[in-house]
């Protein structure tokens, strides 16, 4: 595992300053260890923003992602900046041969287990019971070559230091024809809604997410920032192209608030 996954955030001061974010923090030398520090400090409340916050439409999301890979029977997945757990185990559930979380931050991830537990119980499902999570970072797999028939990330490309390198990584890790999808917010090209949208993101959600989450490290106003600085759709997939992907389609989800992308390792 790279020396950045396995450092202790610093908890006595925040992840994002208000200064930091004052430019753009995708550019930022020490990006991961931000990172890891604001995830850790809000794993807690997570699940509960993430719900009020998209008005439960996180989850809907989140089963499009599922349906546009079309899983099959024989497929194994690799769901990448899982989090709590929540794509993996809809993929768990989708009768497929067999699925990997793996997170850069163990907070998540502790959360993500108890989850996976949960649905044991629940459903008795050989693929939930021997779901792995796992701690790692997007831009090491640490899997061979051509393990995946699908890989998935969701809302998590946009926290990754170098976006290309990962992503080179995930088409090394798929077999042939393997799928990609890949779920982030994007801007709604309507104005009217991306008016909506940007109010709500920008001077809203912030202060209510912050309040409910206690949170001290910044977490709620490095999103709208991050969402704001990095790639649009139209640039992910000319990313994703640039690393070897082909037959890319993207589907806007709630008008354009978040973009479901796939794509083929050909």
């Amino acid at each position: 595992m790279p020396d950045n996954a396995a450092q202790s955030p610093d908890s006595s001061a925040p992840a994002w300053s208000n200064a930091d974010l004052a430019s753009n923090p995708h550019t930022r030398a020490d990006k991961p260890q931000r990172v890891r520090g604001m995830f850790a400090a809000i794993a807690h409340a997570y699940d509960l923003n993430n719900r009020l916050h998209s008005l439960g439409m996180d989850q809907l999301w989140r089963r499009a992602a599922v349906r546009a890979v079309k899983p099959t029977p024989s497929d194994h997945l690799l769901d990448v900046a899982c989090g709590t757990g929540d794509l993996t185990l809809a993929f768990a559930r989708a009768n497929i041969a067999s699925a990997v979380g793996l997170d850069f931050t163990q907070e998540m991830l502790d959360i993500a287990e108890i989850k996976r537990r949960d649905a044991e119980r629940a459903t008795k499902s050989a693929v939930v019971k021997n779901l792995k999570f796992i701690q790692g970072d997007a831009m090491a797999l640490p899997f061979p070559d051509a393990s995946f028939d699908i890989l998935s990330i969701a809302f998590g490309i946009r926290n990754v230091a170098d976006p290309a390198k990962a992503i080179r990584e995930f088409f090394r890790v798929l077999r042939p024809n393997g799928r990609l999808v890949v779920l982030e917010f994007d801007k709604p090209r309507f104005a009217p809604i991306r008016w909506t949208s940007d109010f709500y993101t920008n001077k809203i959600m912030p202060l209510t997410a912050t309040l409910i989450s206690k949170d001290r490290s910044g977490a709620y106003k490095y999103l709208p920032k991050s969402v704001e600085t990095f790639l649009n759709r139209d640039q992910l997939a000319q990313v994703l192209r640039d690393c070897g992907f082909d037959t890319i389609h993207q589907k806007p989800l709630s008008f354009g608030v978040c973009v479901c992308t796939t794509a083929r390792k050909p």
